[in-house]
């Protein structure tokens, strides 16, 4: 009776988890949406009219060499990461200014235009979308990374599934290590019950 009390009080428990895990699990492997949600948009690029002659600076790893509709961009890797330094003077490049912002990615939308529309609101390093895309720019790795509402609701999803229910990470860590210790309870005493079905027969 005891085994079989406590096989009923976890099962209840894990209700809501179990199906909160089918329907997100569902999700995650059909993946709808996830074409747009997760699309990589990139920095709208033209062809070269002339070749960069330069001297590289020793601390230089790697170079990148490229035009917008801004110009001339040159961008370098070193030990401390990528910078963008102006091809004329090699001196580092400033950030784009709100105009140059709007300008640079609203050229870069126009490869979707239907989910980025136009751009609504200018901040320092992003922009929000008509949309309500927000994209976001690194300067110095010339690139950028866009969300939207159903961006933010798959990852609402994938908290959902992996018990990350509080945003304390501590606190979602304890959720996950007892909703695992529910689950092999739950299958242990279902393999107890059924071992005492078998010898009562």
């Amino acid at each position: 009776m005891l085994i079989r009390k406590l096989h009923r009080i976890i099962g209840m428990i894990m209700v809501l988890p179990f199906l909160g895990w089918a329907v997100t699990g569902m999700v995650f492997f059909l993946k709808p949406g996830y074409a747009g949600a997760y699309e990589s948009l990139q920095v709208k690029t033209y062809p070269l009219r002339a070749p960069l002659t330069l001297t590289p600076d020793p601390s230089w790893q790697e170079v990148k060499y490229l035009k917008t509709v801004l110009g001339l961009h040159l961008l370098v890797r070193t030990a401390q990461g990528w910078k963008q330094v102006d091809p004329a003077t090699m001196a580092p490049r400033t950030k784009p200014t709100e105009s140059e912002l709007r300008l640079l990615l609203s050229d870069a939308f126009t490869t979707n235009p239907s989910r980025y529309g136009e751009i609504r609101e200018a901040l320092p390093d992003s922009v929000i979308t008509s949309t309500n895309i927000r994209i976001s720019l690194d300067w110095n790795r010339l690139s950028l990374q866009q969300s939207g509402p159903d961006t933010r609701r798959i990852d609402w999803l994938y908290k959902i599934h992996y018990l990350q229910w509080t945003g304390v990470k501590a606190v979602d860590e304890i959720l996950g290590v007892v909703g695992l210790v529910l689950v092999v309870s739950l299958a242990g005493l279902d393999l107890l019950l059924q071992t005492k079905f078998m010898k009562a027969k």
